[in-house]
């Protein structure tokens, strides 16, 4: 009798579990297209355009390799709509008898694949994915007993495990972490090597077009589409990293320049997190850069932390607190998404950049997200629900076992400290000094008060005024509770009526 193999839209490789256990002689692979899974939030049409290509140049492949395989696009016209619906069409049709499955990205899809045995009547086995290096029951081990998770001692314990940039037991160069070397802001003449890009062929020209037709009023751009969307074209995209962008890439990671939306970063998060991309086979390539004395240290350690230390520990936690994590909310914030984050019509040129850039890509890199657009939502106080939906929507390397914790925890500090040790909140003054945003903006960075200031300035300082009673115990924030107390009353005053006057402006739609 034959076995389903069903493959997820992120799951794009020849090693996931599910597919070790084919029989060439009784098994069928499914993949589909479905549009619950395209429209549960309403994705950047870049996005959808760049899985659904993926996953059908994915699905060629297979059949070039002699698998049997069932796939089901968008636009057929007996496409259910459901991966339920879909699975249980071809488990009638062809009289499965089991369901083999690689565990998914989304607590929400775990919760509706434990009910297929109950709904079928067969075995449904969801098999560990173990394309991460950490698994969810070793996170659990590891993470049991702590009050608190701090990602520096995990990312420790996993490059001793893998042997990764060690000498014996001790790191190479004599430091875990040089992140303090990884913080120089832009200078004037700065060289950035162009992203790779490749050529639309016939399979994204039609993916496109039914983007294009079937979600009209989805967010983003469709074009110009340059993404990688099969596996030999992402090893390309990763050695254009290596090569070209990686020796550069620990100083600067942290800058933004305005017209330079991709900088010295690789990008390749949009192939890890669909599986065209194994996350040791990145971490060997920058590690012998750095043997080869291509990239220095910093350059490669900071790039290897990202992938070793910071996806593994996310991912980790969102298994390891879910649900209850989705609906943190330390500051009870509660304020709407301004519209701004969809049409990028504010005077703040930092914000208006980094979401003209998200709209045109599906992609900004981490500061951006973090101390732009998360800094702003901190700072505004709103609602995480609302913040953790746009940043889901938007990108196209989101999946929410990797959006949610890196909202929730490290852009609002919405679990109180569970992930990150303080909230990343901060002024124009941080801005200004890692970007040239500031030159081009309607508002003046040195100034702290009044119509024409930053709003940064006086936001960061009503922040922590609103929320003292849940920071003031934060010792790595006490400073500024010190630096607070000694202005002045008219001062304080004035912080707390420039930000009264602004959060009106936002809740009428006024353009700020």
């Amino acid at each position: 009798m034959p076995k389903l193999i069903l493959i997820l839209g992120d799951q794009l490789s020849e090693s996931i579990s599910s597919l070790q256990q084919y029989n060439p002689k009784t098994d069928i692979i499914l993949m589909c297209e479905v549009w619950t899974e395209a429209t549960y939030v309403k994705h950047h049409k870049k996005k959808i355009a760049f899985l659904f290509s993926a996953m059908r140049h994915f699905a060629e492949n297979l059949k070039q390799n002699g698998y049997t395989l069932i796939y089901i696009k968008l636009d057929d016209p007996n496409n259910t709509g459901s991966f339920k619906s879909e699975v249980g069409r071809v488990v009638k049709k062809h009289a499965i008898d089991h369901i083999v499955v690689t565990h998914p990205g989304e607590f929400r899809v775990l919760k509706d694949m434990q009910t297929w045995e109950s709904t079928f009547n067969i075995p449904v086995d969801i098999k560990p994915d173990d394309r991460f290096l950490c698994s969810k029951e070793n996170f659990s081990t590891w993470a049991s007993g702590r009050k608190q998770m701090r990602m520096e001692y995990f990312y420790r314990e996993m490059r001793k495990q893998y042997s990764i940039l060690m000498l014996d037991d001790q790191p190479i160069g004599g430091q875990w972490n040089y992140d303090s070397e990884n913080r120089k802001p832009p200078k004037e003449g700065l060289k950035i090597e162009a992203t790779y890009k490749t050529d639309i062929d016939q399979i994204t020209q039609e993916v496109l077009a039914l983007v294009e037709r079937q979600f009209t009023d989805h967010f983003g751009e469709l074009e110009p589409f340059h993404y990688a969307v099969t596996r030999e074209q992402a090893l390309q995209a990763l050695e254009v990293f290596i090569t070209q962008r990686l020796p550069y890439f620990g100083d600067y990671q942290d800058a933004m320049v305005q017209g330079e939306p991709w900088m010295h970063h690789s990008q390749i998060s949009f192939y890890l997190n669909c599986g065209l991309l194994l996350p040791l086979e990145c971490i060997s390539a920058a590690e012998i850069a750095y043997q080869h004395e291509l990239a220095p240290l910093n350059a490669v350690e900071g790039f290897i932390r990202q992938i070793l230390g910071w996806r593994e520990y996310v991912r980790g936690i969102y298994w390891l607190k879910m649900p209850e994590y989705a609906s943190a909310n330390f500051f009870n914030a509660s304020r709407n998404l301004p519209d701004f984050y969809w049409t990028a019509n504010t005077k703040m040129n930092c914000l208006r950049q980094c979401v003209l850039e998200t709209k045109q890509n599906a992609y900004a890199h981490h500061i951006q997200r973090l101390m732009v657009l998360g800094n702003f939502a901190l700072l505004a106080g709103i609602d995480p629900a609302k913040v953790n939906e746009w940043f889901l929507i938007v990108y196209a390397d989101a999946y929410e076992w990797v959006e949610l914790p890196n909202v929730t925890g490290m852009i609002l500090f919405a679990d109180g400290g569970y992930l990150a040790s303080k909230p990343y909140a901060a002024g124009g003054a941080y801005i200004n000094k890692m970007s040239n945003y500031c030159k081009n903006c309607s508002y003046a960075v040195a100034k702290k008060s009044g119509p024409d200031a930053c709003p940064f300035n006086y936001l960061y300082w009503n922040f922590l005024k609103t929320n003292r009673k849940q920071l003031a115990s934060n010792q790595r924030i006490g400073m500024m509770y010190r630096i607070f107390d000694k202005m002045t009353k008219d001062q304080q005053k004035q912080i707390e009526t420039d930000s009264a006057h602004f959060f009106k402006s936002l809740e009428k739609a006024t353009s700020v």
